[in-house]
């Protein structure tokens, strides 16, 4: 594991509103996928790595709370959401290292850790390394790609790429120097694109994309639960 990288932000802060009902009075993070809440899936890949693990929080944020156990950072973002961006501008000054490692919550994963395949392919030299998977991998995403992978590794937006499966590694400086509070990791994405400065790897298993109700059961199917 690279020293630079040893913080993760898993993401537990949104609305869910593609999952209602079951978010009405749910936060996301915590719908059960195979007898587990998705934020336990997710930290469970980032206990494997022995990662400094850190959650926000912002809808229904006092069961988010009593849920985590006090070995996890918990930021709560309050009155405002802050966006995914914002979210990690304002936990960073509780982490330490170059880089941070971040995970969306709303998804499990068939295959091998998913974080150690971003830390094993992260150079010191890059500014942001995204993980994809193939349309063809994916359960339950309805939606077109996101990334052209070029063969050096490189990335460019489009529609017929692979999927962005919502965990990175970025360094912290570009996301620090970002203006503003409240703002998407798109808009710092889009400044390093144009400088060639975001690079890409693929996952080599199956990815579950758990957004909404009916991507629970497909999930589990995935997991052969």
């Amino acid at each position: 594991m690279p020293e630079s990288a040893n913080d993760i932000l898993i993401f537990g802060a949104g609305f869910g509103t593609r999952m209602a009902p079951l978010t009405e009075t749910t936060p996301k993070p915590l719908i059960e996928v195979a007898g587990a809440p998705l934020i336990d899936h997710a930290i469970g890949l980032a206990r494997d790595l022995a990662l400094n693990i850190h959650v926000n929080a912002h809808y229904l944020a006092d069961q988010m709370v009593a849920h985590l156990p006090p070995t996890i950072t918990t930021h709560v973002e309050y009155p405002d959401i802050l966006d995914t961006g914002g979210g990690l501008k304002s936990a960073l000054p509780k982490m330490h290292g170059e880089a941070v490692v971040t995970l969306n919550s709303d998804a499990v994963w068939s295959g091998p850790n998913p974080l150690g395949i971003l830390l094993d392919a992260w150079r010191d030299d890059m500014s942001a390394l995204l993980l994809l998977v193939p349309v063809e991998q994916t359960v339950g995403y309805a939606r077109k790609g996101n990334f052209i992978l070029g063969q050096d590794g490189s990335l460019s937006r489009s529609p017929d790429g692979q999927v962005y499966t919502g965990a990175q590694i970025i360094r912290r400086d570009v996301v620090a120097a970002h203006p503003g509070r409240v703002f998407s990791l798109n808009a710092v994405w889009d400044r390093l694109l144009g400088e060639g400065k975001v690079a890409g790897v693929t996952y080599p298993g199956r990815w579950a994309d758990v957004g909404t109700p009916s991507g629970i059961p497909l999930a589990e199917a995935m997991l052969n639960v």
